[in-house]
């Protein structure tokens, strides 16, 4: 009996010291996105800022695509705390498809970009520019690791890692994606108005 008891809080401080560990990475990410718009703010007062840019519209079709994808991760999450897991790979499938949709859009919205003269590099580049790439890009380096994180829940899905009482890796992948998506609605937001 007390060494169930010993295995049980060993789980528990081993469950607790992930959870900590997402939190610490999402709060340095938002560090790095934070360092990165206040750059844009600082950047959007000189002299050669192009404020008429408008940002492509294939932007705004991903954020409505990367909210979706929330929800159906919400949806796998609730399908195997209620043990229904092939409804729940279905759900995390369809994040998986999504996930990828919304890199595919946001190299579509990098298209339009430079379809409308907007380079990130070069004498047709703006300040202005160069920061919608540069805050676009890595956000997208976030996605394929969040997309990576997803196929690590499908692995472990397929190998029956998670039930009803026992998910957390889907629920810290889950809470990453998340993040991730809140991310994108903020940046979009922020780059639509601050001109």
């Amino acid at each position: 009996m007390g060494k169930d008891v010993t295995l049980l809080s060993l789980k528990e401080k081993n469950n607790r010291a992930k959870k900590m560990m997402l939190w610490f990475g999402l709060a340095s990410l938002l560090m790095v996105f934070a360092g990165l718009t206040s750059a844009y703010i600082v950047s959007s007062s000189r002299d050669d800022w192009s404020a008429e840019l408008e940002l492509p519209t294939m932007f705004y079709i991903s954020a409505i695509v990367i909210i979706v994808s929330s929800v159906t991760y919400i949806m796998a999450k609730k399908a195997i705390e209620v043990n229904k897991p092939k409804a729940s790979l279905y759900w995390l499938v369809l994040t998986l498809g999504l996930g990828v949709l919304f890199i595919i859009m946001q190299f579509n919205g990098f298209a339009q970009l430079v379809s409308q003269g907007d380079y990130f590099t070069g004498p047709s580049s703006t300040i202005k520019s160069s920061y919608i790439y540069v805050l676009a890009g890595a956000h997208i380096v976030h996605v394929i690791a969040g997309i990576i994180s997803l196929l690590v829940v499908l692995y472990n899905h397929l190998k029956d890692k998670y039930s009803a009482t026992d998910f957390l890796g889907l629920s810290l992948g889950a809470t990453f994606w998340h993040f991730l998506d809140l991310l994108w609605l903020y940046l979009v937001v922020f780059m639509t108005f601050v001109k």
